[in-house]
């Protein structure tokens, strides 16, 4: 009797407590059903809002292509306005410059009529006038040449003369406006080409400083004469620095 007792009291105890358990795993469904619905409603709206977003992204790049479109019209229209501007600016300028030109031969043409009415005299002569001023001209010009020549020939005996009757060291003395250039270098056997030869008044022996931009490189004595151009040696002792193209020559000893 006490077992029976026992065993019912067993199994209502049970009956009990799975009805407990029953309970609270109603509540924590009911808890997970909720939670669920929440997650759900919030993730429709995070969708929606990602899609308006993705729309607001979409319009924006639409939006920010069609601004640098216009940005580069823009920029390609103002870069045609100031050329065509710099075009017609130069073209503007280029008559002035015409202009001024034509308004210059203009006066000129006008002061030489004038002038030549003053003269009272007809073409024929005036031609005739033209062509024996010309003709002066050119007979000045073959006297300067025939001068120089001899100018040249008179410092060449001077020097010869110099050499002969003198005492000391003799040097060649060279015109005093002549300038030059160094062609060539050669650095292996020491000697330079130059651009002035005879025709500048060049003479055998004659001694150039060097110099680049006004320091002294070197001193040369000239060993060959040409038409216009001369070969020079470095003279020993004097090579102060590097010879190089372009480097500028002058008279170590200027005929005064």
């Amino acid at each position: 009797m006490l077992m029976r007792i026992s065993l019912i009291i067993a199994i209502v105890a049970a009956l009990g407590a799975g009805t407990l358990n029953v309970i609270q795993l109603r509540g924590k469904i009911n808890t997970l059903i909720s939670q669920r619905d929440d997650y759900h409603t919030q993730l429709t709206q995070t969708k929606a809002n990602l899609e308006t977003t993705k729309n607001d992204l979409a319009k924006t790049k639409t939006d920010l292509a069609q601004t640098q479109q216009q940005l580069a019209d823009s920029q390609a229209a103002r870069k045609k306005a100031e050329a065509t501007a710099a075009a017609e600016t130069k073209r503007a300028n280029d008559l002035s410059d015409q202009l001024a030109k034509a308004t210059q031969e203009r006066d000129a043409a006008q002061a030489d009529l004038a002038a030549y009415k003053a003269t009272q005299k007809t073409p024929e002569q005036v031609l005739q006038l033209v062509a024996l001023i010309q003709k002066d001209q050119d007979t000045i010009n073959a006297l300067n040449d025939e001068t120089k020549v001899l100018n040249r020939t008179i410092l060449r005996l001077t020097n010869q003369l110099a050499e002969l009757t003198g005492t000391g060291t003799f040097v060649v003395r060279l015109p005093a406006d002549l300038k030059g250039k160094v062609l060539v270098v050669d650095p292996k056997w020491d000697f330079v080409v130059l651009n002035i030869g005879d025709d500048q008044g060049v003479l055998d022996d004659g001694e150039l400083l060097v110099s680049r931009d006004g320091k002294l490189v070197a001193k040369v004595i000239v060993r060959t004469v040409e038409k216009n151009r001369c070969i020079a040696n470095v003279v020993p002792g004097w090579k102060l620095g590097e010879i190089f193209e372009g480097d500028e020559v002058t008279p170590a000893y200027p005929a005064s």
